[in-house]
C-alpha cells in the first residue's frame, strides 16, 4: 500500500504513470525503514503483524519493562541505527554494557531482516 501511494504521488508529479519504476524506487529507498518500523511496532505490542514472529509480539513490554535504556535504544533503531552504532553510543556514554547487550541480543535485528521479494517477482513476471 505504501509503495502504491508513492507510485501515485510520483506519477502525479511527473504527469504520467511511472508504473513499475516508481515501485522499484520505493523499495530501494524505503523498504528497510518501512519494515523496521513495522517490526518495532510488533515488538512493542502496538500492532500485531501476522508476517512477523508471533512470539515476538509485545516482547519489549514483557522483557524490558523496567529498563531505562530500552527507549533510547529503540529511538536509535527507529532512526536507522545498527547494532554497532548502539554499542558505540553505549561505550561513549559509559552505559551498562551487560544490559545493552542483553537488549540487542533479544532484539536480534540481524536475523529479523526480510528481503523484499518484489524485484524478483517483477523480473519473473516480465
Amino acid at each position: 500500500m505504501e509503495a502504491q501511494r508513492h507510485k501515485w504521488i510520483e506519477s502525479e508529479k511527473a504527469g504520467r504513470d511511472l508504473g513499475e519504476w516508481a515501485i522499484r524506487c520505493w523499495v530501494r529507498e524505503h523498504w528497510n525503514g518501512f519494515l523496521r518500523d513495522r517490526w518495532l511496532e510488533h515488538l512493542q505490542g502496538r500492532t500485531f503483524w501476522i508476517e512477523l514472529d508471533h512470539n515476538d509480539f509485545g516482547l519489549l513490554q514483557r522483557a524490558f519493562q523496567d529498563s531505562l535504556l530500552i527507549d533510547e535504544i529503540l529511538d536509535r533503531l527507529k532512526a536507522g541505527r545498527e547494532n554497532l552504532d548502539i554499542l558505540n553510543w553505549a561505550i561513549d556514554n559509559d552505559l551498562p554494557m551487560e544490559e545493552v547487550l542483553e537488549i540487542l541480543e533479544a532484539l536480534d535485528i540481524n536475523s529479523r531482516r526480510i528481503e523484499c521479494l518484489l524485484a524478483s517477482r517483477l523480473a519473473h513476471a516480465g
